[in-house]
């Protein structure tokens, strides 16, 4: 996947095609200029597979305009302030034996630890995602593909 490290993660995101559904969501959620403006912010973006990982119509429940709420913490819950290089979470989980936590624009955190070569990522709940590519650099921050979508506590 191209990115161009000279446009926000917004721009990126609509040229990609295995984002679809999370530029979907992030306009719904009305995360748009933030994400468009605003930064620095490391954002764990799940790709359109890993949308389709969750149950049966849950996507498109939660793109209702009525679901905007719940649709807008799932995201932020996907979203760190700050550049968040791979290197600074590995750097990060050597100085804590192996695990890292940080804390999401949600206000929720998530755990960065090793399996084998692979950073995962796991949320409150126990829920795991690979970061399937990393350092995707943007104007405004970062971008790391994921291989699933975290459910923040509060949905």
């Amino acid at each position: 996947m191209d990115m161009d490290p000279h446009k926000s993660i917004i721009k990126n995101t609509e040229n990609s095609e295995r984002h679809k559904t999370l530029l979907t969501a992030m306009k719904a959620a009305d995360l748009e200029e933030v994400l468009n403006n605003d930064g620095p912010f490391t954002v764990f973006a799940p790709s359109d597979r890993a949308f389709q990982k969750l149950s049966g119509n849950r996507v498109a429940e939660l793109l209702r305009p009525e679901n905007k709420r719940e649709l807008h913490a799932l995201l932020t819950y996907h979203i760190v302030a700050g550049n968040l290089s791979a290197s600074h979470m590995l750097k990060a989980m050597c100085r804590g034996n192996g695990q890292a936590s940080f804390t999401t624009v949600q206000g929720d955190e998530i755990t960065a630890s090793m399996d084998g070569i692979d950073i995962v990522l796991t949320d409150g709940n126990g829920n795991t995602a690979k970061i399937t590519t990393a350092d995707y650099n943007q104007c405004n921050g970062i971008i790391h593909e994921i291989d699933s979508v975290f459910l923040p506590r509060k949905i």
